[in-house]
């Protein structure tokens, strides 16, 4: 992944979006920050899709417990997050 700063990704964005075509991720600082990120559109997508499935999961793994008298609290959720756990 390469980065830029704003400067430069305004005065070389046509190439910059070349290489972000043929698959690289670049990030754009300002005053040595993160402001932004260049992504492949497919990786966004993609990223997209895995949260919207995972809360998906959630969703239909909290319905499946409350059917059977269960529950899962948002603390439990958050520790499982921390953990790297999958539900």
């Amino acid at each position: 992944m390469g980065s830029v700063g704003t400067f430069e990704a305004k005065t070389k964005l046509s190439a910059l979006l070349d290489r972000v075509e043929a698959g690289e991720e670049i990030t754009i600082t300002r005053r040595g920050r993160v402001v932004a990120k260049l992504v492949p559109v497919g990786a966004a997508s993609d990223r997209a899709r895995g949260y919207s499935n995972a809360v998906n999961g959630l969703a239909s793994l909290r319905k499946e417990l409350a059917q059977s008298g269960k529950r899962i609290s948002n603390k439990e959720i958050r520790q499982w997050i921390k953990e790297g756990r999958r539900y």
